[in-house]
């Protein structure tokens, strides 16, 4: 079955949910029943689909292991999974991990309930990487890359011990935009967040099966869900972020010019090495008119 007629067996009536699959029912229990929510989940799953097909994310691996961190992508991220494996086209073992970072008020209880409420193998990681970046980071300066770091490395620990061949995580379309921008603006250089990866030790994937999908799709979705969200009060009350600007940025170039987004994730994908200055990617040396003689 192609991938077209695959996603499209979802049903177009109210929620496309089985009525005597529980199971789903169970995962989709808050989820509104209505067309346009069915909309929304199957281009979702057909993106998340097509994302997998286009990276080679399913090459034998038997066991992932989901970043959840309790914000609406990973949600997402892990339902959309959740769907697709139903349906037969994830063949791995899903298994959900959150790193509980010590910060302060954290909910324990609420990401643990969650997912037993709707039967996900999964693992609460207490790390408290929170006293760590407010130690080493200056006041005044932003907690994201040490922080980033820190939880990475933690998650990379917890896969090899779930015995997992990737880490997959929570990152969407706009996430990657916004790191290109701030690449070019920023740090010189043009590169964005890879849909795929290989850790620097060689030995787990990284993926980011959402890069196509549209922050605000999934925060459509995560609402319509009723996830139980649970806020990041470590670096979300900081002001003044590189990436809040490009959020901004994109935000008011979708605004002004619609679908623009959507194109420019396109050209990532359409890189024409002759174009651009980089003699490491391109012989320009060897490029010389053809002989008359």
């Amino acid at each position: 079955m192609t991938l077209a007629a695959a996603i499209d067996e979802i049903e177009d009536g109210a929620s496309g949910l089985p009525e005597t699959d529980g199971f789903l029912n169970g995962l989709y229990a808050h989820a509104p029943q209505t067309t346009a929510f069915n909309k929304l989940r199957k281009r979702l799953l057909r993106q998340v689909r097509q994302a997998l097909d286009d990276f080679g994310m399913l090459n034998g691996q038997k066991r992932w292991l989901i970043g959840l961190s309790g914000g609406k992508d990973s949600y997402s991220l892990l339902a959309l999974l959740i769907d697709l494996k139903w349906r037969g086209l994830l063949p791995v073992e899903l298994v959900a991990c959150n790193l509980d970072q010590g910060q302060p008020n954290f909910p324990k209880h609420v990401l643990p309930d969650y997912l037993s409420s709707i039967g996900v193998t999964h693992r609460i990681e207490y790390r408290d990487t929170y006293s760590v970046v407010k130690e080493k980071v200056p006041e005044g300066a932003t907690y994201c890359s040490l922080c980033s770091r820190l939880r990475r490395g933690n998650l990379y620990r917890v896969a090899r011990e779930e015995n997992c061949e990737a880490l997959v995580l929570g990152h969407h379309r706009d996430d990657i935009l916004e790191t290109f921008f701030m690449n070019l603006f920023h740090g010189g250089r043009l590169a964005a967040m890879p849909a795929k990866l290989l850790n620097d030790e060689g030995d787990l994937l990284v993926l980011r099966p959402l890069a196509y999908c549209a922050e605000e799709d999934l925060e459509k979705f995560s609402s319509a869900m009723q996830f139980p969200i649970i806020p990041c009060d470590l670096c979300g009350s900081q002001d003044g972020l590189q990436r809040n600007a490009m959020k901004t940025m994109l935000t008011t170039m979708e605004t002004q010019m619609p679908g623009r987004k959507d194109r420019m994730l396109r050209a990532l994908s359409h890189v024409n090495p002759s174009h651009l200055l980089d003699p490491a990617l391109f012989d320009f040396s060897a490029l010389a008119p053809v002989s008359k003689d």
